[in-house]
């Protein structure tokens, strides 16, 4: 990566700017400003995430680079968060939209602000930009939304087609220890014990509040922006990768936006790209550029005649769990919604044809299947996250196989499959992975998608299945671009379970397929453009020192003894200090996910998450627990809040709750 020092503008910064809230609360935040620049556009990235040490290396390579060409960067933390006064509540709760847009308001009256406002995040910055554009306050003009979503239930990290994820529980118990963090006794004002020591005492249970919302109700639409595309009238850059658990969302809003959006995914993880991985890299900071310049500046660049679409088709690799780049090649598709209807291959015995046929074949409980999944969105917490070789999972599932391919062709798209199914129990789900069956006898996941066959129509009001007699359901897996070469063969697989990565039914379950076809998104040879991008750049890099080396682990244990099949995953970022502020930070993280092989209700999962910050003789240590136990007829969910600075304040703090299964 080139890193960028020598701006058109001179970027000076300040660490803290306190802007007043409506009710007397002041946020926090961190600006970079053009000196000499006049009025410019305001651009902000709003978030929970502590600016003064948990994003601060990202910070650096980002916002200096924007400010010096000609913009005013502001990186808030949000209420009860970081340096900021007040009090969290839950994820995109109406005050965090109320204070994000007394925010904008007040970004776009300042002196040095012409009055135009960006809002830009990854994530939860991702998809609050949307939700704040929805709530149209007039200065923001434009967004850019990174591995984000429209659809708070159905495509984040809780749920996914009615089932709880596992992710669900871990990402509780990481806000847990991240959010409880005190502000830096260097940077705020006041008595930081006092602030802390309520901070503490009034953080939500949220592994509890989100096991209760098991169905689509108020809690999730509140925030999903797909309840009215129509609410947005600022343009939208949509972007995320093939890597990352928010795929789904670009081609969501390039289909539903009536405001002005183009899209564009990588191979990336849940990272900004000019630094996820896999490669390749991109100038992403060259393309918010011209974003901005756009539709802040008012600029004729011509970023509004984009492709609709520029993605990157992965060729066909090896399955493995880390890659640092995917070979493939960028397409430009200037009409999306102008790609031909899906191609079919209907279920002929074990076969996928172009022809239908007898069926009548069984997926049986299988509570193994899954371990080659992967994680949620892989982030860089723990070692192996993308999905594995799935031939072990394959042999546990019921799989529908194609001939070998005569010609290359291009998956663009989600690809579905409809299936007549029965069931021996009245709960039951069903997890379709679509995988390339490679020449050298490996089995590569493309996409996979799941279904709560109680939610067949519809997620709020879930529906018992009639034993033993079929019902039609569509399965919609996730976007893809993916080369499939000549010679190579397609699979589904089909399993009644996929633990860990969602939560499985109470009881085994065996399904019965009568017949079934995959709808594929083939590209045609030849449709779309080719693009290229320049080598990412970014500004100069936070200073840091490493003090202590970190480690990571994972594995996977199966007990002859008792029938146990354990996941084991831990990282230590070791400890490392920022040169500038003097803090150093420790990131400890522990999660297992443990069932008995032959009993559906004792799944447990397990999550641990330990934070230091310190400087000089003063430390402060958060450590957030949360284990969930899936049983017969409720989750039972519990957590725990530990907190102390060394030799002066401790706090302890547990919940508990039975969450019935809905």
């Amino acid at each position: 990566m080139q890193h960028v020092t020598d701006y058109p503008f001179e970027v000076e910064e300040q660490p803290h700017v306190l802007i007043p809230m409506p009710d007397g609360v002041h946020l926090s935040a961190r600006i970079w400003r053009p000196k000499g620049a006049g009025p410019v556009p305001a651009i902000l990235e709003y978030l929970p995430y502590r600016k003064r040490d948990g994003t601060a290396v990202r910070d650096a390579l980002t916002h200096p680079f924007m400010a010096g060409h000609g913009y005013v960067c502001v990186r808030v933390d949000m209420r009860g968060t970081g340096d900021s006064e007040g009090l969290f509540e839950d994820e995109y709760s109406p005050q965090e939209l109320a204070d994000s847009v007394a925010v904008v308001n007040w970004l776009a009256a300042q002196e040095w602000c012409s009055g135009s406002v960006g809002m830009m995040g990854i994530s939860w910055g991702g998809f609050n930009g949307l939700q704040i554009a929805a709530l149209q306050p007039e200065p923001l003009k434009a967004v850019v939304s990174i591995c984000s979503t429209t659809d708070r239930y159905a495509d984040d990290i809780h749920y996914k087609g009615g089932l709880m994820l596992g992710e669900n529980p871990a990402w509780a118990a990481t806000v847990l220890g991240w959010f409880a963090l005190p502000p830096d006794p260097a940077i705020l004002a006041g008595d930081v014990e006092e602030i802390w020591a309520e901070r503490l005492e009034t953080t939500p249970f949220l592994a509890g509040r989100w096991a209760e919302h098991q169905l689509r109700d108020d809690y999730w639409k509140h925030g999903s922006v797909c309840e009215d595309y129509s609410a947005i009238k600022a343009a939208v850059l949509s972007v995320g990768g093939w890597h990352d658990g928010y795929r789904n969302t670009i081609a969501h809003l390039v289909e539903n936006l009536d405001a002005p959006v183009k899209g564009l995914v990588g191979p990336w993880n849940h990272k900004y790209p000019h630094f996820a991985v896999p490669g390749p890299q991109i100038d992403f900071l060259g393309e918010m550029l011209r974003w901005w310049d756009r539709w802040l500046k008012y600029e004729d660049n011509g970023a509004d005649a984009w492709p609709d679409m520029r993605l990157w088709v992965m060729d066909s690799v090896a399955p493995k769990v880390k890659y640092d780049h995917r070979p493939g090649r960028w397409v430009a598709l200037d009409d999306w919604q102008a790609r031909p209807a899906p191609e079919v291959l209907h279920f002929n015995g074990s076969a996928l044809s172009t022809a239908a046929g007898h069926v009548d074949r069984k997926a049986f409980p299988a509570l193994n299947c899954g371990q080659g999944a992967g994680e949620y969105f892989p982030f860089g917490f723990g070692p192996g996250e993308l999905p594995d070789d799935q031939r072990l999972d394959d042999a546990l599932s019921l799989c529908f196989d194609s001939a070998p391919l005569d010609a290359a062709q291009d998956l663009v798209g989600a690809p579905r499959v409809s299936l007549d199914v029965a069931s021996d129990q009245m709960r039951a789900q069903v997890a379709v992975r679509l995988c390339d069956l490679r020449p050298d006898g490996t089995s590569a996941l493309i996409s996979h998608g799941f279904l709560n066959l109680r939610h067949r129509n519809g997620h709020e009001v879930p529906q018992d299945l009639p034993v033993g007699a079929p019902v039609s359901v569509e399965v919609v897996l996730d976007q893809c671009g993916y080369r499939l070469p000549a010679g190579h063969r397609l699979r589904v697989a089909i399993s009644t379970s996929y633990w860990p990565f969602v939560w499985p039914e109470p009881k085994p379950v065996t399904l019965t397929v009568a017949s079934g076809a995959l709808h594929l998104p083939v590209l045609p040879e030849g449709m779309g453009g080719s693009w290229a991008f320049d080598p990412p750049r970014a500004a100069a890099p936070l200073e840091t020192r490493l003090l202590r080396e970190g480690s990571e682990a994972k594995r996977l244990v199966r007990d002859a003894t008792d029938g146990s099949l354990t996941l084991e995953i831990s990282s230590d970022t070791g400890r490392i200090e920022d040169t500038e502020t003097g803090l150093a930070h420790t990131i400890k993280h522990f999660e297992t996910f443990r069932i008995q092989e032959d009993d559906a209700s004792s799944a447990v999962a397990e999550f641990r998450w330990v934070r230091r910050m310190a400087r000089g003789g003063w430390a402060a240590t958060v450590e957030g627990y949360v284990i969930m136990t899936g049983l017969e007829y409720h989750f039972d969910v519990r957590a725990s809040l530990k907190a102390h600075v060394e030799g002066e304040h401790n706090f302890f703090k547990e919940w508990s709750v039975k969450v019935p299964r809905l």
